[in-house]
């Protein structure tokens, strides 16, 4: 599966869905954003995440979504599910990733 970028509206679409959601939440400006995101896109195709959608959100850009998740360092790794937050962390290490992805696999 692809990573989509969203921004506030389209997240919110989404989350109203009730579907399993990945966030990564990044800046423009974040080395270790950049650094995360191949490992980001490379558990988007794993199939053991079939049933997840994988986002990308620009914190900066996007006030409403960065709330949601209490977003409180980047990269920030969020879970939702039926458009409520299950778990979220700060991290660029790929196991606290998979860790929080199998929350809301199915």
């Amino acid at each position: 599966m692809a990573v989509n970028v969203l921004n506030d509206t389209e997240f919110k679409t989404l989350l109203d869905s009730g579907e399993a959601i990945a966030v990564k939440y990044y800046a423009d400006w974040c080395g270790s954003c950049k650094l995360f995101a191949p490992k980001f896109r490379r558990l988007s195709e794993d199939e053991r995440f079939a049933g997840i959608q994988f986002v990308d959100i620009n914190a900066e850009n996007n006030p409403e979504s960065r709330q949601l998740a209490g977003v409180d360092n980047l990269p920030f790794i969020a879970v939702f599910k039926d458009g409520k937050l299950v778990a979220g962390s700060a991290t660029s290490k790929e196991e606290k990733a998979v860790e929080l992805l199998n929350q809301v696999a199915s």
